[in-house]
């Protein structure tokens, strides 16, 4: 008798786990993924995982890369509240390090000031936002020292090597909910459409925006502790297209780190078609539901394919206020479908998303971050 309640009690015990486990663990990408793992607890979570826990997410626009919008944490602190109260995940913080600003962040050598006033606010804005249990992403944002002039050379990659060198050594002992996107929006020599700029499907072209990724995702990774496992996230040329997740990165081995890399998230951008979507655009151009879902799942696919999570980092619907491009078109339930069909269809991918929020033409919040307009974000998340 004592021996079958000894056994009972071990199958009980076994029972009880094992249903835990099932209880926390979901499928990604073929993954076994445990959603009730904490980064801040020293645990090194993958992309995918990291990914699926970002979810919904803003951008804190036109602030630190351009400074039209005051770059202090007592600006910022209103929008942040705001949108983790509505539900949001986590934040992208666009940096601009070599331009844009009379004292800029880094020397002409690409060596980081930490001295700088801007970048002890913005080290405030991060804090802020990850002791609100939120994820965060910096990157390099404008840099056209970089994108407009990039031939490949070694000073190039050294200036934009010792860059990322300096912001990952100041950062390195961030957890892991701290995320680093090389560069914004890859365009340029790195190809863009139109003008003289290499096309973007150009051979020279792609191998110039894979060689900067690499350039700066070798020196994170080279810099150690919490880097060796930090997610990095690379971007597409085009200025981030969608359209170009194929072309850049068409298989596992023209990924940084040869496509083994299980802390690597490839970053898109859309505003397609601009015609709809961009500041002087109109409604008449929107394209229909399916156009905005079939070109999300078509990334998801190619995602699938690499064995790799995707973030929507960038995405809206901007008006400039003119007779053809009236702010009133951002009040309505076109709009508005809009955006939702974004949150539902990249959420159902496993993909997370930042909704771009400049607080001007791409506006969600009121000047003073103490609101939303035009219930676009409390529409999306319902």
């Amino acid at each position: 008798m004592k021996y079958n309640l000894k056994f009972l009690i071990l199958l009980l015990i076994f029972f009880n786990f094992s249903c835990s486990t099932e209880d926390t663990d979901v499928l990604i990408n073929g993954d076994t993924i445990d959603e009730t793992v904490d980064p801040s607890d020293g645990i090194s979570l993958t992309a995918k995982e990291i990914t699926r826990a970002m979810g919904p997410g803003f951008n804190l626009g036109n602030t630190f890369e351009n400074g039209i919008n005051p770059a202090t944490l007592v600006n910022a602190q209103p929008i942040i509240d705001l949108y983790a109260s509505a539900g949001m995940k986590h934040i992208r913080i666009p940096v601009t390090w070599l331009e844009r600003f009379t004292t800029n962040l880094a020397d002409a050598n690409g060596n980081i000031d930490v001295n700088n006033t801007r970048f002890k606010e913005l080290v405030k804005v991060v804090d802020y936002a990850i002791s609100k249990e939120m994820y965060v992403i910096i990157n390099t944002h404008h840099e056209h020292w970089l994108k407009d002039f990039y031939d490949g050379s070694a000073a190039f990659d050294t200036k934009f090597k010792t860059l990322w060198t300096g912001i990952a050594n100041y950062f390195k002992d961030y957890s892991h909910y701290l995320i680093f996107e090389v560069l914004n929006e890859p365009e340029g020599q790195l190809g863009e459409w139109g003008g003289t700029w290499p096309q973007p499907t150009s051979t020279i072209a792609l191998a110039n925006t894979r060689q900067v990724n690499k350039v700066g995702y070798d020196a994170i990774r080279a810099t150690g502790g919490n880097n060796e496992t930090r997610l990095i996230m690379v971007g597409t040329n085009a200025q981030g297209n969608e359209e170009m997740i194929e072309e850049v990165y068409p298989n596992k081995a023209s990924l940084p780190g040869g496509g083994d890399d299980k802390y690597l998230a490839i970053q898109v951008h859309s505003y397609n078609p601009w015609a709809f979507c961009g500041q002087t655009g109109n409604n008449g151009a929107f394209p229909g539901t399916a156009s905005i879902e079939n070109a999300i799942k078509k990334v998801g696919v190619h995602s699938r394919l690499l064995d790799v999570p995707v973030n929507y980092g960038e995405f809206g619907v901007g008006r400039q206020g003119t007779a053809t491009s009236p702010t009133s078109e951002r009040n309505t339930d076109l709009v508005r479908g809009y955006y939702k069909t974004f949150d539902d269809t990249t959420i159902s991918q496993q993909m997370s998303y930042s909704v771009w929020d400049d607080r001007g033409w791409f506006g969600l919040v009121n000047s003073t971050g103490t609101s939303f307009i035009n219930n676009i974000v409390p529409f999306m998340l319902q």
